[in-house]
């Protein structure tokens, strides 16, 4: 069994093992794929995994030998699954295994805004302190969580843990969810979209990236949070109109924005965000931390053993 991995540097750039996929048939692992290259490097292959790299329908048209498609994250938006099923080609992904690592990114970016401890340490290694008249100073108006009320939109398992690690801060959660609110955990109240937005002093993004929700934050929707709300986009990138986001940090509108993913990634230079100093940008690392790689690589081999044995997981059809 031919079983060529397209995109596997992010994943894995060295410090974790393929091996276990090794044993399982003759394995080539490229870094990097572009579009001009998928075709030939996965031609011969049964198994093919991809991250990023796009397999859509005129891929598959011309994978003869193609059986299987692994999708090395949750979101699967890289493959068309119909043109998949279509040729009775099994598509799975990695649900669930960056929950912990995604959530943890939520609040080193709210804590990076409120408390700035990144730029206190900066500027100490300048010997600033040292040459303070008081015994403290502070460049910024800092902010305590408890009290505050958190919004987030779309209650999927980052959703849900995002929510009790507010909780545990002292905070009121308010969720935009599609969940009745009885069943909602304890300390989270069920809100529509025009309540959460204006009441509301950090919003966070969890939800799918749908025809429905691209560019849910757009001028229109800036316009209903407060000056002082900060937002943090750790889902999809699209789900935020940048250049409206941009305008909103620069007139006053909007705080604070934290994002861990933009439309395009790499960004290209003139991304209005990229130079304003109240937006903090981090490179899609939400989901790398070793655990969660480590997690994301366990998942991908016991995926593609149960292909293997007959009996496949993680499956993903077009009528998800």
């Amino acid at each position: 069994m031919k079983i060529v991995i397209l995109d596997g540097y992010t994943a894995n750039p060295g410090d974790l093992s393929w091996k276990e996929l090794e044993d399982l048939g003759t394995l080539t692992v490229y870094d990097r794929t572009s579009p001009e290259e998928t075709i030939a490097r996965a031609k011969d292959a049964e198994i093919v995994l991809t991250n990023k790299v796009i397999i859509n329908r005129e891929v598959i048209a011309q994978l003869p030998r193609l059986k299987y498609i692994g999708v090395l994250a949750t979101g699967y938006n890289v493959v068309d699954i119909e043109a998949a099923q279509e040729r009775g080609i099994i598509v799975t992904n990695v649900p669930a295994y960056s929950t912990e690592s995604v959530a943890q990114m939520v609040f080193a970016h709210l804590l990076n805004v409120t408390n700035r401890t990144d730029h206190y340490a900066t500027q100490n290694r300048q010997r600033r302190w040292t040459e303070n008249e008081d015994f403290c100073y502070w460049d910024f108006q800092h902010m305590e969580l408890a009290g505050k009320t958190f919004g987030i939109i779309g209650l999927g398992n980052i959703g849900r843990r995002v929510a009790e690690i507010a909780l545990a801060f002292g905070m009121k959660v308010k969720a935009l969810t599609s969940k009745s609110a009885d069943t909602l955990p304890t300390g989270i109240e069920k809100a529509d979209l025009e309540t959460l937005l204006t009441t509301s002093d950090v919003i966070s993004l969890h939800c799918p990236l749908t025809d429905a929700t691209h560019h849910l934050i757009n001028h229109k929707t800036l316009q209903l949070m407060r000056p002082s709300t900060i937002l943090i986009n750790t889902g999809r990138g699209p789900l935020v109109d940048d250049q409206a986001v941009a305008s909103a940090l620069t007139s006053g509108q909007l705080a604070a924005f934290c994002a861990d993913v933009l439309t395009k990634e790499p960004p290209q230079a003139d991304n209005p965000l990229l130079g304003l100093p109240n937006a903090f940008i981090t490179p899609h690392i939400a989901w790398a931390t070793e655990e969660a790689r480590s997690r994301l690589l366990r998942v991908v081999i016991s995926n593609v053993q149960a292909f293997l044995n007959g009996t496949p997981k993680n499956v993903i059809s077009s009528e998800v």
